[in-house]
């Protein structure tokens, strides 16, 4: 039986990292894991979640490349599937690339038009695409040097921003600053709970774009 493929496509809040211990959460800890162990074994969820991804930016201090760079190939090697969840903003905050909430959202914004512009879904069909609004940041020591007071400025306005993006391009929308916060050990990524609390909200949302009874 053919399983019916989600891609979850963001940085290391999808990837996993573990707060100031660093290192990564295990499966069932992860919101991926999680979401694929309340989804069940009809489906698969994919995770595709790298440290540092940026939305449109190659990282010129962390040699990492930007999300629209790898989007394309990514998709091609997953599919065909049935949705994908991009998930980042998160880095595009750093001191380095000057932008802000309206800039970030508008370059995820891209990602979601490449992906709805491809014929990676069933029957060679664009899949579905869920943008979801990173969660905030908090100013925080351990990433002073990258982040900063001015990160935790511009990512409170991610959730009007990505939503203004996602209504324009008339494909699904979830605020993860709405069920999870960052951890207090680091100011950037989830903790556990989190990574719970977000679980379920996806599953939800999951549920209502693919009408799940």
């Amino acid at each position: 039986m053919n399983k019916r493929r989600i891609v979850c496509f963001g940085d290391s809040n999808t990837w996993g990292d573990r707060p100031a211990i660093g290192g990564r959460f295990d499966d069932d800890v992860r919101w991926t894991g999680r979401l694929q162990a309340l989804l069940g074994d009809e489906y698969s969820v994919i995770e595709e979640g790298q440290n540092g991804r940026t939305t449109v930016w190659d990282d010129p201090v962390e040699n990492r490349l930007a999300g629209l760079t790898y989007l394309w190939p990514c998709m091609e090697s997953h599919h065909p599937f049935e949705l994908i969840i991009i998930m980042l903003g998160t880095n595009d905050t750093k001191y380095y690339f000057g932008a802000e909430a309206a800039n970030i959202a508008r370059s995820a914004g891209r990602l979601v038009d490449m992906a709805q512009k491809s014929n990676f879904g069933p029957d060679y069909r664009a899949p579905q695409v869920l943008l979801v609004s990173p969660i905030r940041i908090s100013n925080n020591p351990v990433f002073e040097c990258s982040f900063g007071a001015q990160a935790e400025r511009k990512s409170q306005g991610f959730s009007e921003a990505f939503r203004a993006e996602a209504e324009l391009f008339h494909c699904h929308f979830l605020d993860a600053a709405e069920y999870a916060n960052p951890s207090r050990e680091d100011g950037l990524h989830m903790d556990a709970a989190g990574h719970a609390a977000l679980a379920q909200a996806m599953y939800e949302k999951v549920k209502e774009i693919l009408e799940i009874c």
